[in-house]
This record gives C-alpha cells, sequence and structure tokens, in this order.
C-alpha cells in the first residue's frame, strides 16, 4: 500500500471513530480535497475578512455585505460559498463574521421568496 493510500485509509478509519456532524467544516475540507497551502490561504482569507469586519463595525457600518461578496469572490473553487459559511459558522469559526454572512444571506433568501 502507497503511502498516501495508507494515509487515506487512517483517515477513513478516524472519521468512523470522530463525529464528523460536529465538525462539518473539517469535514467539508477533507471531502472537497482542499490542500494545506489551500486551506492556509483560506483561513489567512478569513483572518483578513474578520480584521475588516471588526474595523467597519467600530467606525459604524450596519451594511457587510461587500465582505461577504469579497468572501465568495476570493473562495477556492472547491468550496460553496454558503456552504461553507454555515459549515465555518457550526464550528464557530470567526463566529461574528459567519453570523453576519449568514444573516445577509437569509434575507436575500426572504427577499427571493416574497417575489
Amino acid at each position: 500500500m502507497s503511502d498516501k493510500g495508507l494515509a487515506e485509509f487512517h483517515l477513513s478509519l478516524i472519521s468512523r471513530i470522530i463525529d464528523m456532524r460536529r465538525y462539518p467544516f473539517t469535514r467539508l475540507i477533507m471531502e472537497r480535497n482542499i490542500t494545506n497551502p489551500e486551506y492556509k490561504e483560506l483561513m489567512k482569507l478569513l483572518e483578513d475578512l474578520d480584521d475588516k469586519y471588526h474595523t467597519q463595525r467600530k467606525e459604524g457600518l450596519l451594511d457587510f455585505s461587500s465582505l461577504l461578496i469579497q468572501f465568495a469572490g476570493m473562495l477556492n473553487e472547491k468550496l460553496e460559498p454558503t456552504e461553507t459559511i454555515y459549515a465555518l459558522n457550526q464550528e464557530e469559526i470567526h463566529k461574528e463574521l459567519m453570523s453576519e454572512f449568514m444573516k445577509i444571506i437569509q434575507q436575500e433568501e426572504n427577499k427571493n421568496k416574497r417575489r
């Protein structure tokens, strides 16, 4: 068995003993074959957006849809923005920012339902 095959086998064993429903973002990263550099890039994007969010909030800004657009535009093509946001929120990664993004998404969904 190759090193890669062995690692995949061990990973499949680990995923059976851990309740992956509690870690939807981690599961998403694994399922979508996100590489370590891609993961680091995503974490850097999230840190930068979180810093901007807190700065804008301190300045009194109330609309953060531009940050959501930036997130969606810069997100790795292997990931879908809404699914990723919900997964990040469930794991409480950048919780305030993800909560804000979820509000924006839900407002848009409600607008579309009324039409």
